[in-house]
């Protein structure tokens, strides 16, 4: 195998292979990306088993064929290479030249034989723009339980229905729904899928080097879930198991509502958190008509308050958090106010942006805490 390729295409498309690979294993080639040339393309191959990820860029084909090469040697070595087009050449021992300008290297590589082979696609279910895919992970992944022996809260459920998308995650203490009114194209019916974390953390690579109106077509089998963007293929194994019934845990009925500016908030909230509990992060908020209080305890590295005003006409009440979970929904929004809305001291509170921006509809609940 034989092929000329822009040293910038060549850094592009194996930077997004660097989150597949699987840094430690046992198994020696999975640490390896495929390279494949034909045609005017070559394409690269990663895979950890539980996801896979194949993309291509253009190149001058020599002579085409397939090998592999340790995945983040090639690529820290091609990011110090000049601007320039870059020559690899594959030998019959399955080593690798690279020729570019004046530097020439030789790199170790594997058969491509014991190499694992990627699922097909099957026919695609739906498309949808990338960027409301993108849009709706960034508002939810951070919910996402990392605790491994929660299997089924180890992602997020994706539901697609022919006039909407959702998706939901949570890890049992807060809850983060996104939903949003989408035509569909090519969805018949109602499509359950758990996605795992570390596949929408890959989806978010993929979509950041897009258009946001470019389309990504989704698919899925028994087993794999399947997202097209372009040239670019992101296969996962399916999370399995039941998702927790998520419109129970939506509350009713909220009488109570607080309107604030998110950046007072969250400054707010950064300050404070610094004398908290470091492992609970436990702060407290203090809603008054017109202003809420948001303090620490005292403990041994100190204590802080700050006071920040609201739109609010109730009876005083004094709620706990976990000041993380607060501060994960101010970074995922854009609007300028949020909404707080509770029952009461003990019952779950509601976090909503008050200006829905881009046709979301995004709910964030977290369970106050017991200090």
């Amino acid at each position: 195998m034989e092929f000329t390729v822009n040293k910038s295409d060549l850094v592009r498309e194996l930077m997004l292979s660097q989150g597949v690979v699987e840094k430690k294993t046992t198994i020696p080639i999975l640490s390896n990306v495929l390279v494949e040339a034909a045609g005017e393309k070559v394409t690269f191959t990663a895979t950890d088993l539980e996801l896979g990820i194949r993309c291509s860029c253009p190149a001058r084909v020599t002579k085409e064929g397939s090998g592999t090469i340790p995945a983040r040697k090639l690529l820290d070595y091609v990011r110090l290479l000049p601007d320039a087009d870059v020559q690899v050449k594959f030998l019959d021992n399955h080593w690798a030249t690279l020729v570019c300008g004046r530097s020439r290297t030789r790199i170790a590589g594997m058969s491509r034989e014991s190499y694992p082979a990627l699922p097909v696609m099957p026919e695609v279910i739906a498309e949808l723009p990338v960027g409301t895919l993108a849009a709706m992970i960034s508002r939810t992944i951070f919910s996402i339980s990392a605790e491994e022996s929660r299997f089924t809260l180890n992602g997020a459920l994706l539901l697609l229905k022919p006039g909407s998308v959702t998706m939901v995650a949570t890890d049992g203490h807060r809850l983060a729904m996104v939903e949003k009114q989408e035509s569909i194209p090519g969805l018949e019916s109602q499509f359950r899928a758990l996605l795992p974390r570390k596949a929408m953390a890959e989806v978010l690579k993929m979509a950041s080097s897009a258009e946001p109106e470019a389309s990504l077509k989704f698919s899925g089998d028994e087993n794999h879930l399947f997202f097209q963007l372009g040239d670019r293929l992101l296969i996962s194994r399916k999370l399995t198991g039941n998702f927790p019934d998520f419109e129970r845990v939506l509350p009713k009925e909220q009488p109570n509502a607080v309107t604030m500016q998110r950046d007072d908030l969250r400054a707010a909230l950064e300050r404070v958190m610094q004398f908290a509990d470091e492992r609970s992060h436990a702060i407290r908020v203090k809603f008054s008509p017109g202003e809420a209080k948001v303090f620490s305890s005292l403990s041994d590295t100190g204590e802080s308050e700050e006071l920040i005003n609201v739109e609010y006409d109730g009876a005083d009440i004094e709620i706990s958090f976990n000041a993380q979970y607060l501060l994960d929904f101010m970074r995922a929004i854009t609007e300028e106010q949020v909404m707080f809305r509770f029952k009461e001291a003990n019952s779950a509170g509601e976090m909503r942006p008050v200006a829905l921006e881009g046709g979301f509809l995004y709910r964030y609940v977290v369970m106050p805490m017991r200090i």
